[in-house]
């Protein structure tokens, strides 16, 4: 006769690395909340899109906002348009990476020297905030008369408008650090570099990469502004916006500023996964919401 315990089925062994059934749920949860809101806010304004050109606009007018699918057809399927956006857009993305490559090196060495010293922070930083309140159409004249018309001054452009943040950031995240903390490394008469490598860097990281995050997009803001004014060199995607606004190509000039849109959240994109990388399994960002 067979026992109680041979008729009882024993379950398969399931790996300790095998997904259980609660993560899968949680992950497919999570993907949802992350995608679904994102659609449904695109589908709406898809939707107002077309209501504007077919049910607001006359007819005759409607070369101001045409319909979405000729946009598509005339701008990203029209290999011709899309070329030469492609190209232009490539052109802007070196100028802007560029700018935004010299304003880290600049942000970081001023953030650095100010937090080491309180008179130089005093100093520097009136002049700073003096710069990010100047009007940058204000001095592109300026700009051209010194650096010509050419890549330079693009360049030139990225870096005026990309280093205030890195510079507020940065500096905001060394003098963040816990006072305590402070008062353990002079206990242990660690040095400036130490204390700076070890303790100051560190609790500056979650400031730094939001600064990187704000001033990655403002670069490219700012290369596509100095596209507009400088048109030696390289063709832009500014340069390429400006033609098809003089031409009246109302599709091609929706289709650039798309991809110039997508570019900008690209390079958002991009910082915020290296921010991940770097940080993401000790900040806690979620600000206590649910």
């Amino acid at each position: 006769m067979s026992t109680v315990e041979d008729q009882v089925e024993v379950a398969p062994a399931v790996p300790d690395d095998a997904p259980r059934p609660i993560e899968r749920a949680g992950l497919l949860a999570r993907l949802t909340v992350s995608i679904i809101p994102p659609l449904m806010l695109g589908a709406l304004v898809v939707a107002g899109w077309y209501a504007v050109s077919y049910l607001l606009l006359d007819p005759k007018r409607r070369f101001l906002l045409k319909p979405p699918h000729e946009v598509v057809q005339n701008g990203f399927l029209n290999w011709s348009a899309l070329s030469e956006m492609l190209s232009a857009l490539w052109s802007s993305t070196k100028v802007a990476m560029i700018g935004l490559v010299i304003a880290i090196a600049i942000g970081f060495v001023l953030a650095i020297i100010m937090s080491q010293a309180r008179t130089i922070e005093r100093a520097v930083f009136p002049f700073m905030v003096t710069l990010q309140a100047i009007p940058i159409l204000a001095i592109v004249p300026l700009i051209s008369f010194w650096w010509g018309t050419g890549q330079r001054s693009r360049v030139i452009v990225c870096v005026i408008i990309a280093l205030f943040p890195i510079i507020v950031n940065t500096l905001f995240g060394l003098q963040s650090a816990e006072r305590g903390m402070h008062d353990l490394f002079t206990l242990h008469h660690a040095s400036r570099a130490t204390r700076l490598r070890k303790l100051m860097f560190p609790a500056a990281l979650p400031a730094i990469f939001a600064g990187l995050r704000i001033s990655a997009g403002l670069s490219v803001i700012g290369a596509i502004v100095g596209d507009f004014f400088f048109g030696r060199g390289d063709v832009g995607i500014g340069q390429v916006l400006k033609k098809y606004s003089s031409q009246l190509m109302g599709e091609e000039l929706f289709a650039a500023v798309l991809l110039s849109s997508a570019l900008g959240v690209t390079v958002f994109l991009t910082f915020g996964w290296i921010q991940t990388l770097a940080i993401g399994k000790w900040h806690e960002t979620s600000g206590g919401r649910p």
